[in-house]
C-alpha cells in the first residue's frame, strides 16, 4: 500500500481535501458562481437580511421557487428593528443559469509593487513621505479571459436572492464572500511558493558547506526568527501610501509575510542535509565530481521533499490568519474590494453584530473551516508519508 492509498484510507484528511477542492473551484470561477457584481450597490438595499424565498403565490398557488422585490423602510424606534417594504405583486422565480453582469472568466493578472517617485516626494517632521504611485501599470494581464455574462443562479424579474443578506452599502454579501475568498485562499499558496525555495536553497546552502557560511546564514535567520511577523506586518502596512491598490497591498502582504518565514524551514532543512550529506549516495556524487550545487538540488534536497509536503501544507493557514487579521484592523485590502478579512471587519461595530449577525459569521467559519481543512490534509499528509506507516503496510 503506498502513500496515496495510506491517505486515502484518512477518513479526517479526504474530508480537508474535498472541502479545500470545493472552496479553490469555486473562488477560482467567482464571477460564474456569484449571482452579482461585488461591487455594485443595490437601490434601497442596505443591511437587507437573507432573501426569504417562497414556493407559491399570495393567493397559495404553486408557482416555484421566487423572491419578492425587497427595500430597507423605516426603523421601529421601540426595538431597533428595521422594517422592510416586499413588493408582492412582482414575482421573480429563481433559476440556474441566468445571465447577468458580463464579466471575463477565468482571467488571470500579476499585480505590481507600487512605483515611488523620489522627485515627488516630500518629507516634514510631522508628516510621512508623500509619495506618488503610477495606478496605470498596476497589473500585467496574463490571461485575458473569455467574455461571458451566464451566472450559475439568479432571479428572472426586478427582485434580487441575496442569500446572505446585503452589506452596509448594499451590496449581495455572498457574491463579495466569493470574490473576498480568492485573496484568503491564494495568499497562503503564493507566500508558500515564494518563502519556501528561499528557505529550502538557503538551509540546503547552509548544511552542505557548513563553515562561516552555515554560520552567517543560520545568523540572519534567528535575527528574523526573533522578529514578531504580525506586529512587522502592522508597522509596514501603517506606512503604506494611500494609493496603493488592493492588489498592490495583497503582493507587498505576500512578499514581506514570505521574507520573515523562510527562517524556520531553513533551519530544519539544516540538521536534515547534515545527516544526508554524510550518506553513500552523496558521496558517490561528491567523488565523480559533480559539483556542490548540483548535488544540494539534485540528490539533496529531494530528499527532505516529505517534510517540505507536510511543512507546505501546515503553513499555508498562517498566510491567511495574518492576511485576515490585518484586513481586520484595516490594514490589509481596503474596500471595496472584499476579502475575507474585512468583511470580518464589521465584527467592530457593536449595532451590526447583534441585529445582522449574518454578515459576521459566514466569513468567520469559512476561515475556521479552510485552517481546519489544511491541518487534517497536512496530519494526513504527515501519517501517510510516515516511513514507519509505509514500511508497516508493505509488510
Amino acid at each position: 500500500m503506498n502513500w496515496w492509498q495510506q491517505l486515502q484510507r484518512n477518513g479526517l484528511a479526504r474530508v480537508g481535501a474535498i472541502a479545500l477542492i470545493l472552496m479553490y473551484l469555486t473562488v477560482i470561477a467567482a464571477e460564474f458562481m456569484a449571482p452579482y457584481d461585488p461591487y455594485v450597490a443595490q437601490d434601497d438595499g442596505s443591511l437587507l437580511p437573507p432573501t426569504a424565498i417562497y414556493w407559491t403565490n399570495p393567493q397559495g398557488s404553486w408557482i416555484g421557487p421566487h423572491v419578492y422585490p425587497t427595500t430597507q423602510g423605516q426603523t421601529d424606534i421601540n426595538t431597533g428593528d428595521r422594517l422592510l417594504k416586499i413588493d408582492k405583486t412582482q414575482p421573480s422565480s429563481i433559476n440556474l443559469f441566468v445571465r447577468g453582469s458580463s464579466y471575463r472568466l477565468l482571467a488571470v493578472s500579476i499585480p505590481m509593487l507600487p512605483k515611488f517617485d523620489p522627485a515627488t516626494s516630500k518629507r516634514s517632521k510631522d508628516k510621512a513621505p508623500v509619495v506618488r504611485t503610477k495606478s496605470d501599470a498596476q497589473e500585467i494581464a496574463i490571461f485575458a479571459g473569455i467574455p461571458c455574462d451566464w451566472h450559475l443562479f439568479g432571479t428572472t424579474g426586478p427582485g434580487k436572492i441575496n442569500l446572505l443578506g446585503t452589506d452596509e452599502q448594499g451590496r449581495d454579501q455572498f457574491s463579495r464572500l466569493i470574490y473576498g475568498g480568492r485573496i484568503s485562499l491564494f495568499i497562503g499558496l503564493i507566500g508558500v511558493m515564494i518563502s519556501f525555495p528561499i528557505g529550502m536553497i538557503l538551509g540546503g546552502i547552509s548544511g552542505y558547506f557548513g563553515g562561516w557560511i552555515d554560520a552567517a546564514i543560520m545568523r540572519v535567520a534567528e535575527v528574523l526568527m526573533t522578529l514578531p511577523s504580525l506586529y512587522l506586518l502592522v508597522a509596514l502596512a501603517s506606512v503604506l501610501p494611500d494609493r496603493v491598490s488592493s492588489s498592490q497591498r495583497f503582493l507587498l502582504i505576500i512578499v514581506i509575510t514570505s521574507f520573515i518565514s523562510w527562517a524556520g524551514l531553513a533551519r530544519v532543512i539544516r540538521g536534515q542535509v547534515l545527516s544526508i550529506k554524510e550518506r553513500e549516495f552523496v558521496q558517490a556524487a561528491r567523488a565523480m565530481g559533480a559539483k556542490p550545487f548540483y548535488i544540494i538540488i539534485r540528490h539533496v534536497i529531494p530528499q527532505t521533499a516529505t517534510y517540505l509536503i507536510i511543512s507546505a501544507t501546515l503553513a499555508i493557514p498562517s498566510f491567511i490568519v495574518s492576511e485576515s487579521v490585518l484586513s481586520l484592523i484595516g490594514l490589509g485590502i481596503q474596500p471595496p474590494d472584499p476579502s475575507w478579512g474585512n468583511l470580518l471587519s464589521v465584527a467592530t461595530n457593536t449595532s451590526i453584530l447583534i441585529f445582522q449577525p449574518w454578515l459576521i459569521w459566514p466569513p468567520a467559519l469559512l476561515i475556521i473551516l479552510t485552517v481546519l481543512s489544511f491541518n487534517l490534509l497536512g496530519d494526513g499528509l504527515r501519517d501517510a508519508l510516515d516511513p514507519r506507516n509505509l514500511q508497516r503496510s508493505t509488510n
